[in-house]
């Protein structure tokens, strides 16, 4: 039997990691800051990136490849996005190895590049320097692509899914003739990671914009979705940008309207990443491991065959293929784990632990009273049920699962999330936990002293704003606010 996992009331950070590698879904690399990422956790990244992907599709979107390798001069065409990124940048300056003296590898003088490569931190500078070679007139858009791909960020400090020095992502870049085109695009896409995120993950988020100072390098706007952790800290699960004219007049991206008059294009950007898979880990798992649901799990059902002789052994195996095979074929993913090195109890645990939301449990007895044993990952709750209806029961299950697990998360924000009118009442949300929703007066000032103060950021100004009276003042300098606005320390 394997350690047992470190309590979320012990050691939250330490519960965590224990998750995610005894769950088998990411190990440390030899490279600080980096992972490795097992089948386990890429088969839930393969089911978030399948969805996600059919979503932008359906929103018109196609899929491209860029280069992992950027010039170092086009970061320094646009200034506020060099700045945001020139600390997280990787640059490969040498094109080979050689050895010294002492037969020890080192980056061959003669190799020296003549101008640095960036290692991708994000591909927006050469993006659009390809767009303006496939961008002349208005019939060339909107222009609406996605990319696939891993990214560096010179993390100095990293946690297993929610923070490394390289990760996956999705990255979505747009280019349109009107404003107004790239406004709309950008909450389009910001719809869309509200519905995965809560259709899904059955995460349930905050939508909103970003402060000035938490706006992505060189957007004119960023859009939002914040979700809250079962530490009651907040985690951005996904940003759309809208981008202004700043990326065109920088790459010189232009094309002839309708009129025959030359303009700049207008753009947008959207993306997210790995970091989904600790969100997933944090809003839903447990002091027993992992908690999946059911859209994204890797498998839907496991199946454990009990049985003590040889003669047991072939029966229930029969009648566990019959149901593998039936749930397969209702489009279910199923795991029948026939091992007969491993006790049915160790099995019980290990897939407990992973988080595969229903367990069939099936021997000799049940053969005879023509049932099996269900248990339900999120609620612990076993049941011996009837095979007869097994299928319609094990889809309706999963559905209640799914639900329920959303509704679970939701009542834990509702129940951790505080309007304040006073700095005491917020600083004490803050020390416990949870979103705390104050009267700001828009300065980066008072944000910054807040966040000096207490470790807690503006994480969005939401779009709705329940609640608001017109007369709202600034917790701290009493000042005039325009709206309420959404603080918690955050991942």
């Amino acid at each position: 039997m394997a350690d047992a996992i470190t309590a979320r009331s012990d050691d939250y950070s330490q519960w965590y990691i224990d998750v995610v590698r005894k769950a088998k879904l990411a190990d440390y690399s030899p490279v600080r800051g980096c992972m490795v990422i097992r089948p386990n956790g890429y088969a839930l990244w393969e089911n978030m990136r399948d969805a996600l992907d059919q979503m932008f599709k359906d929103t018109g979107h196609e899929n491209v490849y860029f280069p992992l390798f950027i010039p170092e001069k086009f970061l320094a065409r646009e200034a506020e996005h060099v700045e945001g990124f020139a600390k997280e940048c990787a640059v490969v300056t040498h094109s080979r190895l050689s050895t010294d003296e002492d037969g020890e590898l080192i980056p061959d003088p003669e190799s020296e590049l003549g101008e640095s490569l960036v290692v991708r931190p994000t591909s927006e500078t050469i993006i659009w320097d390809t767009f303006g070679d496939w961008i002349q007139s208005y019939r060339d858009l909107p222009l609406l692509i996605n990319q696939w791909a891993n990214v560096v960020r010179w993390e100095m400090r990293t946690r297993l899914f929610l923070r490394t020095m390289e990760f996956l992502w999705q990255e979505g870049h747009t280019a349109h003739a009107t404003k107004e085109g790239a406004i709309e695009e950008t909450h389009r896409m910001l719809d869309v990671y509200t519905t995965f995120a809560e259709d899904y993950m059955a995460m349930p988020v905050i939508r909103g914009r970003k402060t000035a100072s938490e706006r992505f390098a060189g957007a004119v706007d960023t859009l939002c979705i914040e979700a809250l952790m079962q530490d009651g800290k907040a985690l951005q699960a996904g940003t759309s940008h809208f981008l202004g004219q700043n990326f065109a007049k920088a790459f010189d991206c232009t094309f002839t309207n309708e009129e025959n008059e030359e303009e700049y294009v207008w753009a947008t950007s959207w993306g997210v990443s790995t970091r989904l898979i600790g969100a997933l880990i944090m809003t839903h798992s447990d002091d027993q491991g992992l908690v999946l649901p059911p859209k994204l799990a890797r498998w839907h059902v496991v199946i454990v065959p009990i049985y003590f002789n040889d003669d047991q052994q072939a029966a229930v195996l029969e009648k566990a293929d019959q149901i593998q095979e039936a749930l397969e074929d209702a489009g279910l993913s199923v795991k029948l784990d026939d091992d007969d090195t491993q006790s049915p109890g160790w099995k019980f645990n290990e897939y407990e632990l992973q988080g595969v939301p229903l367990r069939i449990g099936i021997g000799p007895r049940d053969l005879e009273n023509d049932n099996v044993e269900l248990a339900r990952r999120d609620t612990r709750e076993k049941n011996i049920v009837p095979q007869e209806g097994l299928i319609e029961r094990i889809q309706n299950e999963l559905e209640d699962i799914q639900q329920s697990l959303y509704d679970r998360a939701l009542q834990r924000r509702q129940e951790r999330t505080t309007y304040v009118d006073t700095y005491d009442e917020f600083k004490e949300v803050i020390e416990e936990g949870g979103f705390a929703v104050a009267h700001w007066d828009g300065t980066e000032e008072t944000e910054a002293r807040i966040q000096d103060e207490t470790s807690a950021t503006i994480r969005c100004i939401p779009f709705d704003q329940p609640g608001t009276d017109e007369d709202g003042r600034d917790l701290i300098t009493g000042e005039p606010s325009e709206g309420r606005v959404v603080f918690a320390k955050a991942y």
